[in-house]
């Protein structure tokens, strides 16, 4: 199991804990976007926190984040659903850095906001938006739990890369603190959330999820579940086609007098569908047959 996910409960179960390895989810989406540095970085902590929220819905249900600064990036867009998580970026080609070596992701997404939408099977998809307090993502979605939740949390995320700009190390974890949890616990949480080493960095070292949950936890924990993660995309001709359906007749007619073929490329997975001068006559027909 590559990717995979613990959650295990800790100071007398009044204290949530998540830890993610999401390394080769987050080298897939750098390799199919030919992805620089800093927009990897922000893509992978995002699809990390993703993929850890996903898991702590119930099967089925959706989960679509977007955040949307002025920076260079621009979008981040990642959905994710039962560990199963898939995303992109506006521009892939970002590489800022600090004079520290470390990556400049806060100035590289900007200002702007962070939405999350939910769709949990009810009468209508459960949607939240709060101000990015940092552009560092962890820190931006500590602060999404706490205004938009109401649940204290504390979000570590990082991805690491190579000399060769390629991605090496990639996970995360969510701590949630629930009713119950006494003032000494809290506090002595904090302290050793500020003492211990960034999340990518242990990862590269070969720490585990249960590594990171005991260091985070001094080993006093309780297991509760692992969960396989990985990506997805439920792209397909047939989804596409629809959508030139709804174009209409009357681009449909324009695109066969100009280009006389369409092309898509799928945003998530970066697949190329080709809808050639023939495959365009027989949608126009369809509606055709369809308006009889």
């Amino acid at each position: 199991m590559k990717n995979y996910l613990q959650k295990a409960y800790c100071m007398h179960e009044t204290v949530r804990i998540y830890a993610a390895i999401t390394t080769d989810i987050v080298k897939h989406y750098q390799e199919i976007f030919n992805m620089w540095p800093t927009s990897a970085a922000a893509l992978g902590r995002t699809l990390t926190i993703g993929a850890i929220m996903s898991s702590t819905y119930k099967s089925g249900e959706y989960l679509n984040i977007k955040i949307e600064g002025d920076g260079p990036i621009g979008k981040i867009i990642v959905e994710a659903t039962d560990g199963l998580v898939r995303g992109f970026v506006t521009n892939p080609g970002v590489y800022l850095s600090y004079n520290n070596g470390h990556l400049d992701v806060k100035d590289a997404i900007g200002n702007g906001h962070l939405e999350v939408v939910k769709d949990l099977h009810m009468r209508a998809p459960f949607s939240s938006s709060v101000e990015l307090v940092s552009g560092e993502i962890a820190e931006d979605f500590s602060y999404y739990f706490a205004k938009s939740e109401q649940i204290p949390s504390a979000v570590g995320l990082g991805v690491l890369f190579d000399t060769e700009s390629k991605v090496k190390a990639s996970g995360g974890f969510l701590i949630q603190v629930m009713p119950g949890a006494t003032d000494e616990d809290i506090t002595k949480l904090e302290n050793k959330l500020k003492n211990i080493k960034p999340c990518s960095q242990m990862i590269d070292e070969g720490y585990t999820a249960i590594d990171i949950i005991k260091e985070i936890t001094d080993g006093d924990y309780k297991l509760l579940e692992e969960k396989e993660l990985n990506y997805f995309c439920n792209c397909s001709y047939d989804r596409f086609k629809r959508g030139i359906k709804s174009l209409g007749k009357m681009e449909i007619k324009d695109i066969l007098n100009t280009d006389k073929k369409c092309e898509i490329t799928c945003n998530f997975c970066n697949k190329k569908y080709i809808f050639n001068e023939s495959d365009l006559i027989q949608i126009y027909q369809e509606l055709d047959e369809k308006n009889d």
